[in-house]
């Protein structure tokens, strides 16, 4: 089985998750980690999951104008450069087969904010036709900069380790989790 992991970082902590959730996924498939900047335009034929994931901002997926400041000026700092992720997905195309997907967010813990780039980015997905393996998950970091909290290098692991059962158990007809 073959997977893509699609993500776009701004300050490292993004890929990091994504890494790790690579890492927790590798024992059940094959995965290509890509940041957004090279990801590709049309998906391979033979890809059995997509896995998308971004930082939160401004209560979801970004728009390119979040990697400018105040006065206009862009932002040297970011990691991924254009396409965002919302740009990205809005170029992707309808899942020929129901190809299995998940998505993931990092994002600031605080209480009574909601707001989450992984479920904006999993609707975009279902739209497309692409089967969720699981529900959108948040890795969280201690503030704007980081670092991530204690721990979520792990649950990203263990995360990933549970898309990789879902779609073992989903290419066999068994229950695909969300």
């Amino acid at each position: 089985m073959r997977a893509l992991m699609v993500y776009e970082s701004m300050s490292g902590h993004t890929g990091d998750v994504a890494a790790a959730i690579a890492e927790g996924l590798a024992h059940r498939c094959e995965i290509a980690l890509v940041e957004i900047g090279a990801a590709p335009i049309v998906l391979p034929t033979d890809l059995d999951l997509l896995i998308v994931g971004g930082p939160t901002h401004v209560l979801g997926m970004g728009h390119s104008d979040v990697r400018f400041d105040a006065d206009g000026h862009e932002l040297n700092s970011a990691l991924s450069r254009n396409p965002d992720l919302r740009e990205w997905l809005a170029g992707l195309p309808k899942s020929p087969s129901h190809m299995a997907a998940a998505a993931f967010d990092t994002r600031v813990r605080i209480r009574g904010i909601l707001g989450s780039a992984a479920r904006g980015a999993a609707r975009r997905l279902r739209q497309c036709g692409y089967r969720l393996l699981d529900k959108p998950e948040s890795f969280y970091v201690t503030d704007l900069n980081g670092p991530l909290v204690e721990g979520e290098l792990v649950r990203a692991w263990a995360w990933g380790h549970r898309i990789g059962v879902g779609l073992t158990n989903g290419m066999r007809g068994g229950p695909t989790g969300w």
